[in-house]
């Protein structure tokens, strides 16, 4: 059985992409998966609070996709009563 050249390269690609990845904990930002995974709230729950707080110091905006600042929304939930 023979491998092809580039099998390699793509093993190796794929192993230091899943060692290089920064934790959820360590994370400036967190994309609606990420928040929904680290905050225990799921991801239309998130869009909603989103949605009502567009202007809000926990959101970034990328063109159109929407980045959650970590620690900033970490205060913004220490401050509600209910999500």
């Amino acid at each position: 059985m023979k491998i092809a050249p580039w099998g390699g390269f793509c093993i190796l690609f794929a192993i230091m992409r899943e060692i290089s990845q920064i934790p959820f904990w360590e994370q400036y930002t967190l994309s609606i998966e990420e928040a929904a995974q680290y905050f225990r709230i799921g991801e239309h729950k998130l869009r909603q609070i989103i949605s009502e707080n567009k202007d809000a110091d926990f959101v970034l905006w990328n063109g159109n996709r929407v980045q959650i600042k970590r620690k900033l929304f970490e205060k913004f939930i220490d401050q509600s009563n209910c999500v």
